[in-house]
Formats: structure tokens, C-alpha cells, sequence
């Protein structure tokens, strides 16, 4: 039995926000009738250095989802010193909303073929249930799974459900996110343009393009990289 609507996580590094971030979480929230909130990481594991600071992230994505209804941001993985580990995160949450609060954390389809990397990755499942967004190139029909991550296909085999039965459980499943026409958009594409001078700001709401033009940021060439998406 669960304890209420579904709270759907979206956690990641937003350097910077992007529509292609957007479009990912308003389809959440429509398809799942969810709350999603987006949780800018401070020190992320998985990746090297951010490019803006964590406040700055956070600013950009505050003004991003600003009269988004169902959308907000999140900020307690930049309270929190060290890695900003999702098993962590989750369980800060289920402690503050309850047991039978059903509550699931969205992940594209690649990290899902890496979730065999993360911290305590089978804990997640206690907490949590998973949403995969199917990005465009990546394969997790059950057979290349079993190949490309044969314990994820192992603990993942038997949690698969329709994603509008999650408000059902409190965790424990997994279920994917349709969503046609994935826009394209990358925050390493867009670092790239900034720093290089060509066309950006179609990829970002007008408030998030005027915030990056008044601090500079992302201008210099070394902004290119690491690949954060």
C-alpha cells in the first residue's frame, strides 16, 4: 500500500540546465501525474569537477522551473559534504516522508547499464523505485542487458512495471519512460558553444541564458570539458 502521491527524484550535476533536462521532467510528471524534483548534485562521483559552482547550478535550475507547476528544485545534496551519494540522498528522504511514501529516482538508460558502479546500488531498490528515460543509442531490451550488466539484469529482471503502477508500492520496481523525440540537447554541447561563441541560447529559458551571460560563465575554452550531460 502506498502513502500518498508519487515523489519522482531527479538527481544530476545541470552544468548548466538545458531543455533537453526539462523536457525529461515535465514528461515525469505528466506521464507518472508526479512531483518531480530536480536535485542538483554537489560533488558527484561518477564525474569530474563541475564548471559553475553548486549555488550557481542551483540558481540556474531554480530559475529554470520558475511557475513550472509540479517541478522544483531541491537542494540538500548541496548541504551535504563528500560524494553526493544517491543511496544517501534516498534515505534522508524516506526518512522525512515515511515508509509507505512511494518515491521513485529517474536515471537514463546509460546509467542504468552502470548502476553496478553506484554506492550500495542494491540498497536503492529498498528505498526506491527507478524510472529509466530511454536515450536515444542506448540498448536495455532485456538480452543486451544480461549481456552489458549481467547483476543488473539479475536484480532488475523480476522489478519491472508499468510506470503508472508505482504510486501503488513504496519501492522495490522499476519501469520506463516513454518519451518520443528526446531532444538532443547536452550540457557538454552547450559548454562547447559557449566557450567556442556560436548559438546556445535556444537550448536554454531566456532567465537561465541571461544568468550565464551576467556571470560569464562557461567562456573559457577549459569549460569544454569534463562530458557532463
Amino acid at each position: 500500500m502506498s502513502g500518498g502521491p508519487l515523489r519522482i527524484c531527479y538527481g544530476g550535476t545541470f552544468d548548466p540546465v538545458h531543455y533537453g533536462h526539462l523536457a525529461i521532467a515535465r514528461a515525469a510528471r505528466d506521464q507518472l501525474q508526479a512531483e518531480v524534483a530536480l536535485l542538483p548534485a554537489h560533488d558527484p562521483p561518477h564525474k569530474a569537477a563541475t564548471r559553475a559552482d553548486a549555488g550557481q547550478r542551483a540558481t540556474m535550475l531554480a530559475l529554470a522551473v520558475a511557475g513550472e507547476p509540479g517541478l522544483s528544485v531541491d537542494r540538500r545534496e548541496l548541504a551535504r559534504s563528500g560524494p553526493s551519494y544517491t543511496v544517501d540522498t534516498l534515505a534522508e528522504l524516506r526518512g522525512e516522508l515515511g515508509e509507505r511514501a512511494p518515491i521513485a529516482w529517474l536515471i537514463g538508460a546509460d546509467s542504468l547499464l552502470q548502476l553496478d558502479t553506484w554506492h550500495h546500488w542494491r540498497r536503492l531498490f529498498a528505498l526506491a523505485h527507478l524510472v529509466v528515460v530511454q536515450r536515444p543509442g542506448a540498448d536495455i531490451a532485456p538480452e543486451h542487458l544480461r549481456d552489458a550488466a549481467p547483476q543488473v539484469h539479475a536484480e532488475v529482471a523480476a522489478r519491472w512495471q508499468p510506470a503508472d503502477a508505482l504510486h501503488a508500492s513504496a519501492a522495490g520496481g522499476i519501469a520506463l519512460l516513454q518519451l518520443p523525440g528526446l531532444r538532443a540537447e547536452s550540457s557538454t554541447e552547450l559548454r562547447r558553444r559557449i566557450a567556442a561563441g556560436e548559438p546556445w541560447r535556444d537550448w536554454v529559458p531566456p532567465a537561465v541564458a541571461a544568468y550565464i551571460d551576467r556571470h560569464g560563465l562557461y567562456r573559457d575554452p577549459a569549460a569544454i570539458l569534463p562530458p557532463n550531460p
